[in-house]
């Protein structure tokens, strides 16, 4: 009975602690020409320890990548495993869950990273949320010069590694 309610406790603890995450991403890769291609940077993808499933779509180059619960993701090691696999990242839009998260002047910090907005969203962001990370080297270059052309040259991040995302 006692190793019971200690169970229950310790699960209810890290259900509320994990609500704030990046749940999956939709990663669209340029360059692959066939489906050894795929495989390579698929079979890279996996070898990240925040990985939990990976469905590559060969028609449109696209991997949905879902990610292990209570896990940091690290978006700059998945754009090295896809360039180590000789291929580009063309997009990355990440599904971010907002419940308990704080947003201030645009900006929201998880797991020590910051993540600027670069768009107002029209509501106040709560549960499932799709956000595109418009960085170079995560979006075409017309997108990232249409939103990175926005802000001023120097900007800090507050913790850790400054993204920029639009929604």
């Amino acid at each position: 009975m006692k190793f019971l309610k200690i169970f229950i406790t310790l699960l209810v603890l890290t259900t509320g602690i994990a609500k704030a995450q990046f749940t999956k991403a939709e990663l669209q890769v340029s360059g692959l020409t066939c489906a050894l291609c795929a495989k390579a940077t698929e079979k890279s993808l996996r070898t990240l320890p925040f990985i939990t499933d990976i469905k590559p779509d060969l028609m449109r180059n696209l991997f949905t990548i879902t990610f292990k619960a209570g896990e940091q993701v690290n978006f700059d090691l998945i754009s090295k495993k896809v360039q180590d696999a000789g291929f580009f990242v063309n997009s990355l839009k990440a599904t971010f869950d907002f419940a308990n998260v704080k947003i201030a002047d645009n900006y929201f910090s998880y797991g020590g990273d910051t993540f600027q907005l670069m768009n107002k969203p029209e509501k106040s962001l709560d549960g499932q949320v799709a956000i595109t990370i418009v960085d170079k080297g995560f979006a075409p270059k017309s997108v990232s010069k249409k939103y990175l052309g926005q802000i001023a040259a120097i900007n800090t991040a507050k913790t850790g590694r400054l993204y920029h995302v639009a929604i």
